[in-house]
């Protein structure tokens, strides 16, 4: 799977977030860091829960075999919000 479908899937399920995706290998093992303002008040269960559930087609068929996340909010992120 090309890293910015996964990108473009995260950022239409959650909005206001900013994704960037890069394989790690083989073209289903990838990393990805989100920032959203959805994030503000959830633990990080909760934050990956939500990225999750929106790969949840692609992993499922495995065409996501894995994906490591870094969740955060503006602020956590240096860019303030």
């Amino acid at each position: 799977m090309d890293p910015g479908a996964i990108k473009q899937i995260i950022e239409e399920a959650i909005p206001e977030s900013q994704a960037t995706v890069v394989d790690t290998g083989g073209g289903n093992h990838f990393e990805a860091v989100i920032i959203s303002k959805q994030f503000e008040g959830k633990s990080m269960i909760a934050q990956h829960r939500m990225v999750y559930d929106a790969l949840g087609k692609s992993i499922a068929d495995e065409t996501i075999h894995a994906i490591a996340l870094k969740t955060m909010t503006p602020a956590q992120s240096g860019s303030g919000g």
